[in-house]
Formats: C-alpha cells, sequence, structure tokens
C-alpha cells in the first residue's frame, strides 16, 4: 500500500489532508508541489488539471480535491471513522464542510492571516483595507459557524469528524492573527472547540509553521 501526497507545504487544504491521515495514522510519501509557481510541473498536471493542490495516489489511484480525497481515505480506511452515522449528523458535516471553504477560508486565511500575519513576517505590510474587510467578512462567518456547531465537544456532535480538521487548518492560520483570535474568543462554542482541536497530536504533527522571511 503505498500512499503519495503531491502538495505545498503551507496550503491549508493540503493539510486538512495530512491531518486526515495523521489520526488514522496512516503512512505516506510527500511530494512538494508549489501551485504559485509559474512552472507548475507538467507530472503535477497530470493529476490536477488545474494545477492546485492536493492531490493524493494511493496505489497507481490518483484523486484530487480535498472534500474528495478525505472521504476516500475515510471509506478506503474506516478506522477510526471520521464521517457520522446518523444522516443529520453526516448533513451537518457536509455543511460545515461547505460554508468554511464558500464563506470562512478567504477571509481567514486569504485576507486576515496574509495580510495580519504573513506578510508583516515576510517584511512587507499587509494591505489595511483587504485586512478590514476580511475581519468583517470573518465575524459573519464565524456567527454562521458557532450557530452551526453541537453543544458537544465536537463541531457535529460527541465524535470528531471530517468537519473539525476542515475548519481547524483555516483557524490554525487565522487564531495566529491577535484580531482573528480576538474574533474567536468572542465564540464561546468555537473558542472551546479550538481549544481541544489545537492541542491533537494531529495538529503538533503537521504544524507548516511560516515561510522563511527574504534574507
Amino acid at each position: 500500500m503505498v500512499l503519495i501526497l503531491h502538495g505545498y507545504r503551507y496550503s491549508v487544504y493540503v493539510r486538512i489532508v495530512r491531518l486526515v491521515l495523521a489520526e488514522k495514522e496512516l503512512a505516506y510519501e510527500r511530494v512538494e508541489v508549489n501551485p504559485f509557481s509559474a512552472d507548475v510541473p507538467a507530472s503535477h498536471l497530470a493529476l490536477h488539471p488545474f494545477g492546485r493542490v492536493p492531490a493524493l495516489v494511493h496505489d497507481g489511484f490518483a484523486l484530487y480535491e480535498t472534500g474528495a480525497i478525505v472521504r476516500y481515505l475515510d471509506r478506503a480506511f474506516p478506522q477510526p471513522a471520521l464521517q457520522p452515522q446518523a444522516p443529520r449528523e453526516l448533513a451537518r458535516m457536509d455543511q460545515i464542510m461547505g460554508v468554511a471553504d464558500a464563506y470562512a477560508y478567504w477571509p481567514l486565511v486569504r485576507q486576515v492571516f496574509v495580510h495580519d500575519v504573513v506578510r508583516p513576517h515576510m517584511g512587507t505590510a499587509g494591505d489595511t483595507e483587504e485586512l478590514e474587510k476580511g475581519l468583517a467578512a470573518a465575524a459573519k462567518g464565524l456567527d454562521a459557524l458557532e450557530d452551526l456547531a453541537a453543544a458537544d465537544p465536537w463541531l457535529t456532535g460527541p465524535e470528531i469528524s471530517l468537519a473539525d480538521f476542515h475548519l481547524g487548518a483555516m483557524v490554525a492560520y487565522f487564531a495566529q492573527s491577535p484580531r482573528g483570535a480576538e474574533l474567536l474568543a468572542a465564540r464561546p462554542r468555537l473558542a472551546a472547540w479550538w481549544r481541544r482541536l489545537g492541542a491533537r497530536p494531529s495538529f503538533t504533527a503537521t504544524e507548516p509553521g511560516l515561510p522563511v522571511p527574504p534574507r
């Protein structure tokens, strides 16, 4: 059994897959691919025609799109199960993953994290207007997710699911911004959920760090 994950170290979506692999204690090989490069390798385009990440190859079976990859992994390697069996909990998992993709990823990561954390870390100024837009959109997205989150320890109920890792990889970046952390702390269910999730060994094992600033 050979699993090969093709992706960019700092990608949220690559980390989602890595979290699932870590939770299932699956060994895998990594191929680093920078989708922002001017020349994405032809070998990667053969796996992902849109040149994005991640892509997974399992014994010759190639798959791209994060949602498809993590659901496949949970079906192909069913222990521990990371998808609820109850129809309503499963629907809530799908809904939270969809909301995270459509309404949370861009403001949490591409606006707040990039402009409040990454750019200053790299020695350049963040775009204040983009940051403020991101904070406003993030607040709305977090409010929706706070309403959707179960009262149990995890987003969909008493057992952890793919939704936790999907949103968690985004929040891991967002919470590095002091203003992002403040918004998160104001939502008690999400704040308590993040404290539990961020302490899991899988998060430590998949921590990507920040890009190395230019010298």
